[in-house]
C-alpha cells in the first residue's frame, strides 16, 4: 500500500484501545457481554470513514482513498484482536497449537479496499481448532458484524490452506494475495514458504492457462464487450479484474505484483507500465465515485451515475460534446487499454509456458515465418518491432 498521511486523522489505534480497554474495566463482571464495546467502535469506524470520504471529496484520488480504507479495517480488527486476546479470552502460556495468525485475502489482501467492499480474512491456525480459537474467532467475528461490516471468512490450518490451494483455483489465488495482519506471524511465514515450494513451484503453466480460462468465462458471463451501455467496471471487459488476471499471474511466475518490476524483467515497456498505472487509477476512482453515489457496494456504472461522476471527475460541457460523453469516451479508451495490454501481457506468458522461449515479444525468434508485413509466432500473429504501426500507420 501507498504512503498515507496524516495516518491519525483517520484512526489512532492507541487511543482505540485505550477506550476499549475502558469499556471493558466498566463491564467488569458482565461476562463476555458486546456492548460495551461496540460504542466507542463504531464511533471509530465512522469518523474514520468519513475522514476518508473527505479526502476523496477533496482530491478525486481513487488510489489513496482505497489504500486509507484498508489502513482503516487494517488497524480497526488490530485493535479487536488486541481486546478479545488480551482482555476477553487471555492466555498466558498459549501451547503451540493455541497459535492464531489474521491473514488479509482477496482485494483486501491486496490492499485495496472500495468503500462499501467486503472484508476477506482468513484465521490461520497451525493445527486443528481448539476450545479457545474458537471463542478467540467467534467473538472477533460477531464484534465486526456489530459494526455492520460485511465479512467474508474462513478458518483453516497451514495444512487446510495448501490441501484446498491444490484443487481450488480460487483458494489458491486468494493465497497468492495473502497479506499478514496481525497475530502470530511466524505462522503466516510459515503458510507462504509453504506455499511457494508446495503449490506455486512448477504449477506457473497451469496456473496461466486456468486464470485465461476464467477470464474468458467471466467475458462470457458479463458481456463479451467492453462497450457496454452500462459497463461494469470490476467484472466487465477491460475493467478492474483483468488488471487483476496481470497481477495474480505476474505474481505467479515472478514473485512481484510491482508493474515497474516488470519493466526491469523487460516483460512490458515503461510506456505500457504507465498506460496500466493510469488506467488502474482511473478505474479506482471511478469505482469509489460509484460506491459513494450509490451508498453500497455497487460496480455497475449506470446511466444514472454516468452523468454525475462525469461531473465530479471534472468532464464539463464543450461545444459539440455533453461532459457525460466525454466521460464515457475516456471510460471506454481506458477499458480498451486494459483490453489491449493484458491480452498482450497474457498472451506473451501463455506462449512463454507453453514453449519456454525468451519473453520478450519483439525479441521472438524461433517458429516465426512473415505474413503480410506482420508475423505469425506459434499460433498467435504479431508485429515484427515496437515501432511497426509508427512506420506503417495503414498497416
Amino acid at each position: 500500500m501507498g504512503s498515507i498521511t496524516r495516518q491519525r486523522d483517520i484512526i489512532d489505534r492507541r487511543a482505540l484501545a485505550e477506550q476499549l480497554s475502558a469499556a471493558a474495566r466498566s463491564a467488569k463482571g458482565s461476562g463476555h457481554d458486546r456492548s460495551a464495546f461496540v460504542a466507542p467502535l463504531k464511533v471509530a469506524l465512522t469518523a474514520g470513514r468519513a475522514e476518508i470520504h473527505r479526502r476523496f471529496e477533496a482530491t478525486g484520488d481513487g488510489a489513496a482513498t482505497i489504500h486509507e480504507q484498508c489502513f482503516l479495517m487494517d488497524q480497526l480488527i488490530r485493535a479487536l484482536f488486541d481486546l478479545v486476546t488480551q482482555v476477553i479470552y487471555p492466555l498466558p502460556n498459549p501451547t503451540s497449537g493455541e497459535r492464531l495468525a489474521i491473514v488479509a485475502v482477496g482485494g483486501y489482501g491486496r490492499g485495496e479496499l472500495a468503500p462499501y467492499s467486503d472484508i476477506d480474512l482468513l484465521f490461520l491456525l497451525p493445527y486443528k481448532r481448539t476450545p479457545h480459537t474458537e471463542q478467540v474467532v467467534e467473538y472477533l467475528l460477531y464484534l465486526l458484524w456489530d459494526l455492520g461490516l460485511k465479512i467474508g471468512q474462513s478458518t483453516r490450518s497451514v495444512d487446510e490452506c495448501l490441501r484446498q490451494a491444490r484443487s481450488d483455483l480460487t483458494i489458491r489465488t486468494g493465497l497468492l494475495e495473502a497479506r499478514y495482519l496481525w497475530g502470530e506471524q511466524a505462522l503466516f511465514d510459515e503458510l507462504k514458504r509453504r506455499f511457494d515450494s508446495d503449490i506455486v513451484k512448477g504449477s506457473a503453466a497451469q496456473f496461466v492457462a486456468s486464470k485465461l480460462a476464467e477470464r474468458d468465462a467471466r467475458h462470457n458471463r458479463v458481456g463479451d464487450s467492453r462497450y457496454q451501455l452500462e459497463p461494469n467496471i470490476k467484472e466487465g471487459k477491460g475493467g478492474l479484474r483483468d488488471l487483476h488476471t496481470l497481477f495474480w499471474i505476474a505474481k505467479y511466475i515472478y514473485r512481484t505484483d510491482d508493474v515497474g518490476k516488470l519493466v526491469e524483467l523487460g516483460v512490458l515497456s515503461a510506456e505500457e507500465a504507465q498506460r496500466f498505472d493510469r488506467a488502474q487509477k482511473f478505474l479506482w476512482t471511478v469505482r469509489c465515485h460509484i460506491h459513494y453515489l450509490a451508498g453500497r457496494a455497487e460496480e455497475r456504472l449506470s446511466f444514472d451515475l454516468q452523468t454525475e461522476i462525469g461531473r465530479r471527475m471534472g468532464y464539463t460541457d464543450h461545444a459539440g460534446s455533453r461532459g457525460v460523453e466525454r466521460f464515457m469516451k475516456h471510460y471506454f479508451l481506458v477499458a480498451k487499454d486494459v483490453g489491449d495490454l493484458t491480452r498482450i501481457f497474457c498472451a506473451i506468458l501463455e506462449a512463454d509456458q507453453k514453449h519456454k522461449r525468451p519473453l520478450s515479444w519483439v525479441r521472438w525468434g524461433s517458429g516465426r515465418r512473415a505474413l503480410g508485413g506482420f508475423v505469425v509466432d506459434g499460433e498467435r500473429l504479431t508485429i515484427p518491432s515496437e515501432d511497426f504501426f509508427k512506420k506503417n500507420p495503414l498497416a
